[in-house]
């Protein structure tokens, strides 16, 4: 065990742990031995989704791991095939029956899909109701730019706990964490360290990998730890919450360890530097039911 996370308070109070454990392609044959591997190392925080077809053996995982239920957090997310008032109901029961549990976390809207917002309202009034009748501790969403975010606030009247959003030095999204500030929502980075530039198979993103930055190297070096720490630890620093993907052992045990060591302001503005405004992952106005099927 490499330490213990820092704790961020959701806007409703509940305590959620800053760095977790994402399993967003990780292949069901490999979550349960990443899961369990990864809260044997001191990871609280398991971030999966319907979508991603693995929620059954995130549940084995946290089985197999002999870690008190009450003492993981875990998420997961509704899929824009479900959306609307009673099939949101409807997935939520499925999503809690593969994950093997009798209460979830934090639940989350997967996209804002505008183009058919009512529905998206509709989802975020169930998820509501769910969190009214104890069966899950907050809601909140995922992939939401700051006018998303005000349309489903305006609407509905209730402040989403958590915004999950792509999020790593290449693509610092200044702007909507001063709107999650200003609104009180947490943000929280999928692809923190910058992996959805090299998703594509066409490789036309592969030359933005933060971890290969001469001031992201630079300051491992100096410090004597991986660029994936340095990077984990910019975003600690600025008070994120981020879920890194993997499913090597060492790799999830090092993404954890960066508890022992901070970063200097003048290295956290280096790394912001970086940024250069281009998402490398799908753009939250064009996502609609087709996609992804």
């Amino acid at each position: 065990m490499t330490g213990k996370s820092p704790t961020i308070t959701l806007n409703n109070g509940v305590q959620m742990p800053a760095l977790g454990l994402g399993v967003y392609q990780s292949t069901p044959q490999e979550t349960a031995g990443a899961v369990a591997t990864a809260l044997r190392e001191g990871y609280r925080l398991i971030d999966t989704a319907a979508a991603y077809f693995n929620e059954k053996e995130v549940g084995e995982g946290i089985t197999r791991s002999g870690i008190d239920r009450d003492e993981v957090f875990v998420t997961t997310k509704l899929w824009l095939s479900d959306y609307g008032y009673d099939t949101t109901l409807r997935a939520f029961d499925t999503s809690l029956a593969n994950l093997g549990l009798d209460h979830l976390d934090l639940y989350l809207l997967h996209w804002p899909v505008p183009a058919s917002f009512d529905e998206t309202v509709a989802s975020y009034r169930a998820a509501e109701k769910l969190l009214a009748d104890g069966r899950v501790r907050a809601i909140g969403v995922s992939n939401h730019k700051p006018e998303h975010l005000r349309r489903l606030i305006d609407r509905t009247g209730v402040v989403p706990a958590v915004n999950q959003v792509e999020l790593h030095p290449y693509f610092a999204q200044r702007a909507l964490r001063e709107a999650h500030a200003e609104l009180g929502v947490v943000t929280q980075a999928w692809s923190p360290l910058g992996g959805v530039n090299m998703y594509w198979e066409d490789g036309r993103n592969a030359a933005r990998n933060p971890l290969d930055h001469p001031t992201v190297t630079e300051i491992a070096a100096r410090y004597g730890r991986t660029a994936a720490q340095v990077v984990l630890r910019w975003h600690l620093e600025h008070g994120l919450s981020a879920i890194p993907k993997s499913v090597r052992p060492h790799r999830i045990a090092e993404n954890f360890d960066v508890f022992g060591f901070s970063l200097t302001a003048d290295e956290v503005a280096a790394i912001d530097a970086i940024d250069t405004g281009a998402r490398g992952g799908p753009d939250p106005d064009a996502v609609g039911p087709g996609d992804f099927s």
